[in-house]
């Protein structure tokens, strides 16, 4: 028979009290999640993820950190997707078009290409979030691909621009031929079109270009293919392009990762990955006026208007594509039906409206020819 101690309880009651603090100082003690990009330490997106990692630092007081890291810096870029899936890394900051090996729809949750059904970047993250857009997401990764992972919305890389030419390119003949690097399923589109795609990281792309074994290239346009050195080799620059007039990038981080986290700490991610969106946005847009400025005034850039027929083309291109993946590919078509149906109401109510952003930018800053 067990008996009664007041000193026993109060031993108890201590060694509780005990196990209690140890376990909260356990649980506060600072985490820090890996998670790696896809593009060069030079690059833009790679100033996103660490002004991320700095409002996550932040907003949970120190509690988790971001350890953001470049391309290539754990695994090779076009692998971060698996690496975070395998949890090699916590976290993949890339864009989704790039998945489209393992399946098209993948380049839906980029808002790839043309801004799906006319939608620009925040049309999308409506959808995203107002839509069913972010469920179906990760019923994608998930369910479809069987990948462990969570994503979201991270930052908007767009407009872009239609890419850098060896020579002047003057209607959709003279496009055809050309080697050019793409990627995602623009690679697939433009090869339709008569392009002879190359597919490569964005960092082999200066190298390819200096060596002459690739004609043209499309990076982003503006500040990230200044930093990337493009100018340097070619000196025809032309935009606006179709392909990624809107493209929204991504967030994927493990999913046993990110349940393991405080609820404070999901809710700080997805805050930081808000905030990071719109003030990386609104940087990123001064940026690339600097950058044009640059390449005309003291690198003799030729900055080029896309010829529209181009453009048309691309547009009937993807129209005829993504209507015989929807007949074949039954979720494909589920996200798909799900963007037109969304699109369909916010694209003409903002052309109804939105004034013109021409119509004030020619009465104020008029179009200067060169």
């Amino acid at each position: 028979m067990k008996i009664f101690s007041p000193r026993n309880a109060a031993l108890a009651v201590a060694a509780s009290v005990s196990l209690a603090f140890a376990a909260t100082a356990l649980a506060q003690q600072p985490r820090t999640l890996k998670i790696q990009s896809a593009v060069p330490p030079s690059s833009t997106t790679q100033d996103a993820l660490k002004f991320f990692a700095d409002r996550v630092d932040k907003l949970t007081g120190g509690n988790l950190k971001i350890e953001a890291l470049p391309g290539g810096a754990i695994v090779p870029p076009f692998e971060i997707l698996d690496a975070a899936h395998k949890k090699v890394i916590d976290g993949a900051y890339g864009i989704s078009y790039w998945w489209v090996g393992k399946s098209v729809t993948a380049t839906l949750f980029a808002n790839t290409p043309a801004g799906i059904a006319g939608m620009d970047a925040v049309d999308f993250i409506g959808w995203v979030y107002d839509g069913g857009g972010l469920e179906l997401w990760n019923e994608f990764y998930q369910k479809e691909l069987k990948l462990n992972l969570v994503a979201m919305p991270s930052i908007p890389p767009s407009p872009q621009a239609l890419g850098w030419f060896k020579r002047p390119i003057k209607d959709l003949p003279d496009f055809k031929g050309m080697k050019c690097r793409q990627t995602g399923i623009v690679s697939q589109l433009y090869a339709k079109m008569g392009m002879a795609v190359v597919n490569m990281p964005g960092g082999e792309i200066l190298p390819a270009a200096e060596r002459g074994t690739i004609d043209c290239a499309e990076w982003v346009g503006g500040i990230e293919d200044l930093r990337l050195g493009l100018h340097t080799v070619w000196k025809h620059h032309y935009t606006p392009g179709m392909h990624e007039s809107a493209s929204v990038a991504e967030l994927a981080i493990n999913k046993d990762v990110w349940d393991s986290l405080p609820e404070q700490n999901r809710e700080a991610i997805k805050s930081a990955s808000t905030e990071t969106f719109l003030r990386w946005w609104a940087t990123f847009q001064r940026l690339n006026a600097d950058a044009i400025l640059e390449f005309t005034e003291k690198h003799g850039v030729k900055l080029m208007t896309t010829p529209p027929e181009i453009n048309t083309a691309f547009l009937k291109t993807w129209d005829e594509f993504a209507a015989a993946e929807a007949a074949k590919n039954p979720f494909f078509k589920k996200v798909y039906d799900s963007q037109r149906a969304y699109a369909s109401k916010v694209v003409p109510a903002k052309r109804f409206m939105f004034p013109p952003y021409a119509l004030q930018a020619d009465h104020y800053w008029p179009t200067k020819t060169q």
